[in-house]
């Protein structure tokens, strides 16, 4: 298995990701601003609407790096949901004391699970597992 083929599989899992949220939010954001609350103070609605879709996104994530990879692709689904889970740890030690420590843990938690979810769906619709 190419390196450069492994790594773009990654890559196009993990933008999947950041576009779906990066859109998501952005729409919540604009369409229904007083809902979604203040920058670095959301509100608790908004936050459980953001984890459903978060996981979302992380499922299509893995999805999408499992149909891309080669050789094995459920290594690169794990590699995909590590890379997320430190992403994520790394994010809540940024945003300590900004967010509530529930939310950053279950995002932390959520996301891998996200990715080794749509991984395995992508993987048993091929008949790979």
């Amino acid at each position: 298995m190419p390196v450069i083929h492994t790594f773009l599989a990654l890559a196009a899992g993990f933008l999947a990701m950041a576009l779906i949220v990066g859109l998501v939010t952005a729409l919540l954001v604009k369409l229904v601003p007083d809902w979604v609350g203040n920058p670095g103070q959301p509100r608790p609605g908004y936050i459980v609407v953001n984890l459903g879709y978060s996981f979302i996104a992380a499922a299509v994530g893995g999805y999408v790096t499992a149909w891309l990879a080669q050789g094995n692709p459920l290594i690169q689904v794990l590699a995909l949901a590590l890379i997320v889970l430190l992403l994520s740890a790394l994010s809540a030690l940024q945003l300590r004391g900004k967010q509530p420590i529930w939310y950053q843990l279950t995002l932390i938690a959520l996301s891998p699970a996200g990715v080794f979810a749509g991984g395995y769906i992508r993987l048993h619709l091929a008949g790979i597992l």
